[in-house]
């Protein structure tokens, strides 16, 4: 993989990672760009295929993974969900900084490749907060609320590891949080 180091962004859902990710490429659009996962999970509303992820079949990921098309893939709550090489590529081939958007067990994944990313770890000040936050987006049920603050606890426990992470940001203030992260990536 040649190009720009990437950087590899990751935390428990409702950290705030998309949010900062969001605000990253509209203020630097021409220096970051994203690689947009694969997924087997039904889009939300508002989600557009091919840009918010790809949303593929569980067959036809799964060929692609035996294929080696993956840089790393997980399963969470019965969906699979991958960054494919092609993605990464397709942003390095603008010259871009690709950034990923990963969970934890893609982190422990993409540290046995050669990508080199730098390795940002967003995080809640509280299970508490990331409770009510994931409850305010109305997009969860009360099982699949339960199954991501498990998640939650358990990737925040592993990201202690250390070495695991270059940073850990802890979004409490959002204006914060992106000028730390504007701060080690404008470096």
């Amino acid at each position: 993989m040649q190009g720009p180091r990437p950087v590899v962004l990751s935390g428990p859902s409702g950290a705030g990672k998309s949010t900062l990710l969001k605000k990253l490429l509209k203020d630097y659009e021409n220096i970051f760009g994203f690689s947009v996962s694969h997924t087997t999970r039904q889009p939300r509303p508002g989600e557009v295929n091919g840009k918010d992820y790809h949303f593929v079949t569980r067959e036809e990921m799964q060929k692609d993974i035996d294929a080696g098309e993956f840089i790393e893939h997980a399963e969470f709550s019965g969906n699979m969900y991958g960054t494919s090489k092609g993605a990464v590529q397709a942003v390095q081939a603008q010259n871009q900084i690709c950034v990923l958007d990963i969970d934890i067990q893609g982190v422990k994944n993409i540290k046995k490749t050669d990508l080199n990313p730098i390795y940002i770890s967003v995080q809640p000040p509280s299970i508490d907060i990331l409770e009510k936050r994931l409850r305010d987006r109305k997009t969860e049920t009360e099982e699949s609320l339960t199954k991501r603050l498990t998640a939650a606890r358990i990737d925040l426990e592993l990201s202690k590891e250390p070495g695991l992470f270059d940073l850990v940001i802890i979004n409490d203030d959002l204006e914060k949080a992106y000028s730390e992260l504007k701060e080690v990536l404008l470096e």
